[in-house]
Protein backbone atom coordinates (compact mmCIF):
# COMPACT_ATOMS: atom_id res chain seq x y z
CA UNK A 1 0.00 0.00 0.00
CA UNK A 2 1.24 3.29 -1.00
CA UNK A 3 0.38 6.67 0.89
CA UNK A 4 1.33 9.53 -0.70
CA UNK A 5 0.18 12.66 1.54
CA UNK A 6 2.59 15.31 -0.37
CA UNK A 7 2.57 15.81 -4.55
CA UNK A 8 5.00 14.26 -6.20
CA UNK A 9 6.13 17.11 -8.08
CA UNK A 10 6.86 19.18 -4.83
CA UNK A 11 9.16 16.99 -3.96
CA UNK A 12 11.12 16.19 -7.06
CA UNK A 13 14.31 17.56 -6.06
CA UNK A 14 18.16 16.69 -6.15
CA UNK A 15 19.52 16.16 -2.43
CA UNK A 16 18.51 19.17 -0.63
CA UNK A 17 19.78 20.30 2.35
CA UNK A 18 18.12 22.55 5.50
CA UNK A 19 20.36 25.00 4.83
CA UNK A 20 21.28 28.37 3.10
CA UNK A 21 24.37 29.06 1.23
CA UNK A 22 26.49 31.88 2.70
CA UNK A 23 27.09 34.40 -0.39
CA UNK A 24 30.87 35.30 0.79
CA UNK A 25 33.31 35.22 3.48
CA UNK A 26 34.50 31.66 2.18
CA UNK A 27 38.65 31.47 1.34
CA UNK A 28 40.37 28.28 0.04
CA UNK A 29 44.33 29.21 0.49
CA UNK A 30 45.44 26.59 -2.13
CA UNK A 31 46.26 27.85 -5.84
CA UNK A 32 44.76 25.58 -8.54
CA UNK A 33 44.51 26.65 -11.87
CA UNK A 34 42.14 24.95 -13.60
CA UNK A 35 43.88 25.80 -17.19
CA UNK A 36 44.16 28.44 -19.91
CA UNK A 37 41.41 30.86 -20.24
CA UNK A 38 38.90 29.58 -22.99
CA UNK A 39 35.70 32.63 -22.84
CA UNK A 40 35.12 35.52 -21.46
CA UNK A 41 32.02 36.54 -20.60
CA UNK A 42 29.65 36.31 -17.93
CA UNK A 43 26.52 34.53 -16.48
CA UNK A 44 24.57 33.49 -13.77
CA UNK A 45 24.35 30.06 -12.13
CA UNK A 46 22.03 28.29 -10.07
CA UNK A 47 22.61 25.31 -7.39
CA UNK A 48 20.49 23.02 -4.42
CA UNK A 49 22.54 23.35 -1.16
CA UNK A 50 23.54 20.12 -0.88
CA UNK A 51 27.19 18.52 -0.50
CA UNK A 52 27.05 16.92 -4.27
CA UNK A 53 26.40 20.53 -5.40
CA UNK A 54 29.13 21.95 -4.06
CA UNK A 55 31.27 21.77 -6.92
CA UNK A 56 29.92 24.66 -8.16
CA UNK A 57 30.28 27.38 -5.24
CA UNK A 58 33.86 25.81 -4.76
CA UNK A 59 34.54 26.92 -8.31
CA UNK A 60 33.14 30.46 -7.50
CA UNK A 61 35.46 30.28 -4.83
CA UNK A 62 38.94 29.17 -5.67
CA UNK A 63 38.76 31.14 -8.71
CA UNK A 64 38.57 28.36 -11.14
CA UNK A 65 35.45 30.71 -13.60
CA UNK A 66 38.48 33.13 -13.56
CA UNK A 67 40.83 30.94 -14.42
CA UNK A 68 38.51 30.23 -17.81
CA UNK A 69 37.74 33.71 -18.73
CA UNK A 70 34.28 33.78 -17.19
CA UNK A 71 32.53 36.20 -14.83
CA UNK A 72 30.11 33.85 -12.63
CA UNK A 73 27.43 34.86 -10.29
CA UNK A 74 25.52 32.49 -7.65
CA UNK A 75 21.97 32.82 -7.56
CA UNK A 76 21.00 32.49 -4.02
CA UNK A 77 20.67 28.92 -3.74
CA UNK A 78 16.76 26.87 -4.61
CA UNK A 79 15.22 25.10 -2.11
CA UNK A 80 14.57 22.46 -4.89
CA UNK A 81 15.63 21.83 -8.42
CA UNK A 82 12.00 22.24 -9.67
CA UNK A 83 13.01 25.97 -8.58
CA UNK A 84 16.22 26.10 -10.01
CA UNK A 85 14.68 24.76 -13.51
CA UNK A 86 11.54 27.85 -13.12
CA UNK A 87 14.30 30.14 -12.94
CA UNK A 88 15.87 28.70 -15.44
CA UNK A 89 12.74 29.07 -17.53
CA UNK A 90 12.24 32.55 -16.43
CA UNK A 91 15.73 33.59 -17.26
CA UNK A 92 17.15 34.44 -14.26
CA UNK A 93 19.81 31.93 -14.42
CA UNK A 94 21.44 30.83 -17.30
CA UNK A 95 22.88 27.36 -16.02
CA UNK A 96 21.82 24.82 -13.10
CA UNK A 97 22.73 21.91 -11.23
CA UNK A 98 19.35 19.48 -11.58
CA UNK A 99 18.90 15.56 -10.87
CA UNK A 100 15.92 13.74 -11.10
CA UNK A 101 13.31 16.71 -11.30
CA UNK A 102 15.23 17.43 -14.86
CA UNK A 103 13.87 14.22 -16.32
CA UNK A 104 10.18 15.45 -14.72
CA UNK A 105 10.54 18.63 -16.20
CA UNK A 106 11.49 16.75 -19.68
CA UNK A 107 8.41 14.76 -19.23
CA UNK A 108 6.00 17.75 -19.18
CA UNK A 109 7.75 19.70 -22.29
CA UNK A 110 9.89 21.81 -20.80
CA UNK A 111 12.90 22.28 -22.97
CA UNK A 112 16.34 21.48 -21.37
CA UNK A 113 19.69 20.27 -22.95
CA UNK A 114 22.17 18.32 -20.28
CA UNK A 115 26.15 18.90 -20.83
CA UNK A 116 27.72 17.28 -17.99
CA UNK A 117 27.62 15.69 -14.54
CA UNK A 118 27.72 16.97 -11.18
CA UNK A 119 27.54 13.56 -10.11
CA UNK A 120 27.29 10.27 -11.71
CA UNK A 121 29.57 7.82 -12.85
CA UNK A 122 31.20 7.67 -17.34
CA UNK A 123 32.68 4.35 -16.30
CA UNK A 124 29.75 1.83 -15.34
CA UNK A 125 26.27 1.73 -15.47
CA UNK A 126 25.11 1.79 -11.55
CA UNK A 127 26.50 4.41 -8.71
CA UNK A 128 24.75 5.33 -5.60
CA UNK A 129 27.55 5.90 -2.57
CA UNK A 130 26.11 8.94 -1.44
CA UNK A 131 22.56 6.87 -0.92
CA UNK A 132 21.49 4.98 2.31
CA UNK A 133 18.95 3.20 4.32
CA UNK A 134 18.45 3.86 8.06
CA UNK A 135 16.25 2.05 10.10
CA UNK A 136 14.80 2.70 13.85
CA UNK A 137 15.83 0.66 17.00
CA UNK A 138 12.56 -0.83 17.09
CA UNK A 139 12.29 -2.22 13.61
CA UNK A 140 12.60 -5.65 12.18
CA UNK A 141 14.70 -4.75 9.45
CA UNK A 142 17.87 -6.78 9.47
CA UNK A 143 21.19 -5.24 7.33
CA UNK A 144 22.35 -8.38 6.90
CA UNK A 145 19.09 -9.89 5.15
CA UNK A 146 17.82 -6.90 3.27
CA UNK A 147 14.53 -9.11 2.53
CA UNK A 148 13.41 -7.95 5.53
CA UNK A 149 12.71 -4.86 4.22
CA UNK A 150 9.36 -6.89 3.04
CA UNK A 151 6.42 -5.29 5.32
CA UNK A 152 8.29 -2.75 6.27
CA UNK A 153 7.02 1.24 6.32
CA UNK A 154 9.69 3.12 4.54
CA UNK A 155 9.74 6.37 4.34
CA UNK A 156 10.85 8.56 0.82
CA UNK A 157 10.09 11.41 -1.67
CA UNK A 158 8.57 10.43 -4.26
CA UNK A 159 9.88 10.97 -7.52
CA UNK A 160 13.51 11.88 -6.59
CA UNK A 161 16.68 9.82 -6.19
CA UNK A 162 15.99 8.76 -3.21
CA UNK A 163 12.82 7.03 -4.19
CA UNK A 164 14.67 5.06 -7.47
CA UNK A 165 16.99 4.36 -4.90
CA UNK A 166 14.88 1.92 -2.89
CA UNK A 167 12.86 1.13 -6.26
CA UNK A 168 16.65 -0.45 -7.33
CA UNK A 169 17.31 -2.04 -3.87
CA UNK A 170 13.42 -3.74 -4.45
CA UNK A 171 13.86 -5.12 -7.60
CA UNK A 172 17.06 -6.98 -6.98
CA UNK A 173 15.27 -8.34 -4.11
CA UNK A 174 12.46 -9.34 -5.95
CA UNK A 175 9.89 -7.80 -3.79
CA UNK A 176 6.82 -6.25 -4.70
CA UNK A 177 6.31 -2.16 -4.35
CA UNK A 178 3.11 -3.17 -3.28
CA UNK A 179 4.84 -5.23 -0.37
CA UNK A 180 6.31 -2.09 1.35
CA UNK A 181 4.61 1.22 2.51
CA UNK A 182 5.75 4.18 1.05
CA UNK A 183 4.93 7.15 2.92
CA UNK A 184 5.82 10.26 1.32
CA UNK A 185 8.31 12.23 3.50
CA UNK A 186 10.47 15.72 2.51
CA UNK A 187 13.93 14.76 3.58
CA UNK A 188 13.82 17.28 7.10
CA UNK A 189 10.83 15.29 8.54
CA UNK A 190 12.45 11.81 8.03
CA UNK A 191 14.19 12.24 11.79
CA UNK A 192 11.12 12.65 13.18
CA UNK A 193 8.92 10.24 11.79
CA UNK A 194 11.59 7.85 12.54
CA UNK A 195 11.97 8.46 15.78
CA UNK A 196 8.01 9.15 16.64
CA UNK A 197 7.44 5.73 14.99
CA UNK A 198 5.65 7.14 11.67
CA UNK A 199 8.23 4.76 9.37
CA UNK A 200 10.49 2.11 10.43
CA UNK A 201 12.98 3.22 7.82
CA UNK A 202 13.73 6.50 6.27
CA UNK A 203 15.75 6.16 2.12
CA UNK A 204 17.91 9.52 1.53
CA UNK A 205 20.81 10.92 0.08
CA UNK A 206 23.90 12.53 1.55
CA UNK A 207 24.38 13.32 4.21
CA UNK A 208 20.18 12.32 5.71
CA UNK A 209 21.64 8.80 6.45
CA UNK A 210 24.58 10.55 8.37
CA UNK A 211 22.74 12.92 10.22
CA UNK A 212 19.41 10.90 11.12
CA UNK A 213 22.12 8.23 12.66
CA UNK A 214 23.11 10.40 14.76
CA UNK A 215 20.12 12.66 15.98
CA UNK A 216 17.74 9.40 16.10
CA UNK A 217 18.65 7.19 19.13
CA UNK A 218 19.14 3.55 18.53
CA UNK A 219 18.81 4.18 14.40
CA UNK A 220 21.01 1.81 12.04
CA UNK A 221 22.46 1.70 8.71
CA UNK A 222 20.69 -0.55 6.79
CA UNK A 223 22.47 -0.38 3.41
CA UNK A 224 24.86 2.01 2.15
CA UNK A 225 24.81 2.43 -1.61
CA UNK A 226 25.13 -1.12 -3.27
CA UNK A 227 25.43 -0.22 -7.26
CA UNK A 228 21.56 -0.78 -6.65
CA UNK A 229 20.86 2.51 -9.39
CA UNK A 230 22.59 5.05 -11.52
CA UNK A 231 22.94 8.24 -10.16
CA UNK A 232 21.77 11.26 -12.27
CA UNK A 233 22.96 14.76 -11.68
CA UNK A 234 23.36 17.27 -14.29
CA UNK A 235 24.67 20.65 -15.37
CA UNK A 236 22.04 21.81 -17.57
CA UNK A 237 20.70 24.65 -19.62
CA UNK A 238 17.76 25.85 -22.70
CA UNK A 239 18.96 24.91 -26.32
CA UNK A 240 19.26 28.65 -26.80
CA UNK A 241 21.18 29.15 -24.41
CA UNK A 242 23.72 26.32 -25.65
CA UNK A 243 23.31 27.13 -29.09
CA UNK A 244 24.60 30.73 -28.49
CA UNK A 245 27.49 30.26 -26.42
CA UNK A 246 29.08 27.47 -26.77
CA UNK A 247 32.53 28.57 -25.61
CA UNK A 248 31.39 30.14 -22.61
CA UNK A 249 29.19 26.69 -21.76
CA UNK A 250 32.66 24.56 -22.47
CA UNK A 251 34.55 26.83 -20.24
CA UNK A 252 31.82 26.62 -17.86
CA UNK A 253 32.66 22.99 -17.98
CA UNK A 254 35.88 22.78 -17.65
CA UNK A 255 35.98 25.78 -14.47
CA UNK A 256 33.32 22.98 -12.89
CA UNK A 257 36.30 19.74 -13.64
CA UNK A 258 38.83 22.16 -12.50
CA UNK A 259 36.25 22.49 -8.91
CA UNK A 260 35.54 18.59 -9.02
CA UNK A 261 39.07 17.44 -9.17
CA UNK A 262 39.78 19.74 -6.54
CA UNK A 263 37.30 18.19 -4.54
CA UNK A 264 38.26 14.62 -5.38
CA UNK A 265 41.69 15.61 -4.16
CA UNK A 266 41.17 17.91 -1.28
CA UNK A 267 38.02 16.09 0.41
CA UNK A 268 38.95 17.16 4.25
CA UNK A 269 39.49 20.93 2.99
CA UNK A 270 36.48 20.51 1.04
CA UNK A 271 34.55 19.59 3.68
CA UNK A 272 35.58 22.27 5.66
CA UNK A 273 34.24 24.38 2.57
CA UNK A 274 30.50 22.72 2.91
CA UNK A 275 30.35 23.80 6.58
CA UNK A 276 30.93 27.64 4.95
CA UNK A 277 28.19 27.19 2.31
CA UNK A 278 25.28 24.63 3.64
CA UNK A 279 24.74 26.75 6.87
CA UNK A 280 24.37 24.68 9.91
CA UNK A 281 26.42 21.56 8.14
CA UNK A 282 28.30 20.31 11.19
CA UNK A 283 32.26 19.66 9.97
CA UNK A 284 32.38 15.77 11.22
CA UNK A 285 28.90 15.09 8.86
CA UNK A 286 30.18 17.07 5.92
CA UNK A 287 34.08 15.14 6.23
CA UNK A 288 31.64 11.50 6.20
CA UNK A 289 29.45 12.23 3.67
CA UNK A 290 32.20 13.68 1.35
CA UNK A 291 33.90 10.22 1.48
CA UNK A 292 31.23 9.07 -0.42
CA UNK A 293 30.62 12.41 -2.59
CA UNK A 294 33.80 12.14 -4.39
CA UNK A 295 33.15 8.70 -5.79
CA UNK A 296 30.44 10.11 -7.80
CA UNK A 297 32.37 13.83 -8.89
CA UNK A 298 32.61 12.27 -12.46
CA UNK A 299 31.77 15.40 -15.37
CA UNK A 300 32.57 13.37 -18.51
CA UNK A 301 29.60 11.67 -20.93
CA UNK A 302 30.12 8.06 -22.20
CA UNK A 303 27.41 5.26 -23.72
CA UNK A 304 27.06 4.92 -19.65
CA UNK A 305 25.21 8.47 -18.79
CA UNK A 306 22.62 7.61 -22.03
CA UNK A 307 22.20 4.69 -20.14
CA UNK A 308 21.90 6.04 -17.22
CA UNK A 309 19.40 8.55 -17.98
CA UNK A 310 17.13 5.92 -19.52
CA UNK A 311 17.47 3.40 -16.82
CA UNK A 312 15.98 6.40 -14.41
CA UNK A 313 13.50 7.12 -16.69
CA UNK A 314 11.87 3.64 -17.30
CA UNK A 315 11.51 3.43 -13.40
CA UNK A 316 9.88 6.73 -13.08
CA UNK A 317 7.36 5.49 -15.58
CA UNK A 318 6.70 2.52 -14.09
CA UNK A 319 5.64 4.36 -10.77
CA UNK A 320 3.90 6.63 -12.86
CA UNK A 321 5.70 9.34 -12.17
CA UNK A 322 6.07 10.55 -15.78
CA UNK A 323 5.86 9.29 -19.28
CA UNK A 324 8.49 8.24 -20.65
CA UNK A 325 7.31 9.27 -24.10
CA UNK A 326 10.57 11.75 -25.04
CA UNK A 327 14.16 11.02 -26.82
CA UNK A 328 16.62 11.46 -24.53
CA UNK A 329 19.08 12.70 -27.46
CA UNK A 330 17.13 15.46 -27.78
CA UNK A 331 18.61 16.35 -24.35
CA UNK A 332 21.45 14.83 -23.55
CA UNK A 333 24.09 17.12 -25.11
CA UNK A 334 27.73 15.44 -24.74
CA UNK A 335 30.07 18.02 -27.63
CA UNK A 336 30.80 20.49 -24.83
CA UNK A 337 32.35 18.00 -21.92
CA UNK A 338 33.64 16.10 -24.92
CA UNK A 339 35.70 18.92 -26.15
CA UNK A 340 36.69 19.90 -21.99
CA UNK A 341 37.97 16.11 -21.95
CA UNK A 342 40.26 17.02 -25.00
CA UNK A 343 41.40 20.22 -24.50
CA UNK A 344 41.46 19.36 -20.69
CA UNK A 345 42.78 16.04 -19.99
CA UNK A 346 44.59 17.10 -16.88
CA UNK A 347 41.35 17.49 -14.87
CA UNK A 348 40.87 14.20 -15.54
CA UNK A 349 43.68 11.90 -14.62
CA UNK A 350 42.89 11.13 -11.53
CA UNK A 351 39.80 9.06 -12.15
CA UNK A 352 39.92 5.56 -13.67
CA UNK A 353 39.62 5.53 -17.26
CA UNK A 354 36.16 5.41 -19.52
CA UNK A 355 36.17 1.95 -20.71
CA UNK A 356 36.73 2.02 -24.41
CA UNK A 357 33.12 0.09 -25.61
CA UNK A 358 31.55 2.96 -24.04
CA UNK A 359 33.52 6.37 -25.24
CA UNK A 360 31.04 8.34 -27.43
CA UNK A 361 31.70 11.48 -30.11
CA UNK A 362 29.94 14.37 -30.17
CA UNK A 363 27.06 12.94 -32.12
CA UNK A 364 26.39 9.92 -30.38
CA UNK A 365 22.86 8.48 -30.55
CA UNK A 366 21.37 5.92 -27.99
CA UNK A 367 20.36 2.82 -28.94
CA UNK A 368 19.14 1.19 -25.35
CA UNK A 369 20.57 -2.53 -26.43
CA UNK A 370 23.66 -0.82 -28.41
CA UNK A 371 24.42 1.15 -24.99
CA UNK A 372 23.67 -1.85 -23.06
CA UNK A 373 26.39 -3.59 -24.60
CA UNK A 374 28.90 -0.78 -24.88
CA UNK A 375 28.69 0.04 -21.22
CA UNK A 376 28.71 -3.80 -19.58
CA UNK A 377 30.42 -2.77 -16.19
Amino acid sequence: MQRFPLTPLSLACSAVLVATACGGGATVDDDVSGGQSTADGSLTAGYVSAIDQLGLPVATEIGHFEDHGLNVTLADPFPTGVDAINALEAGEVDIIQVGVPGLVAVSEGVDLVFVGNYSGSSTQRSIDETMGIVASEDSDIDPEDLSTLEGATIGTSVGTINHLYLLGILKDLRIDVDDVELVNTAPPDMPVALETGGVDATVNWDPWPITIEDQVEGAYEVVRGGGYIPYVGYIATTPDYLEENPEMVEAFLAARAASDQWIRQNPEEAADTATRWLTGTDLEVAQTAMEFNIAQLDARFSACNFLAMDTVANLLEEQEVISYDFDINDHLKPTPILSVEENHPELFDDLAETPQTAEIESGHSFVREVDQDACAV
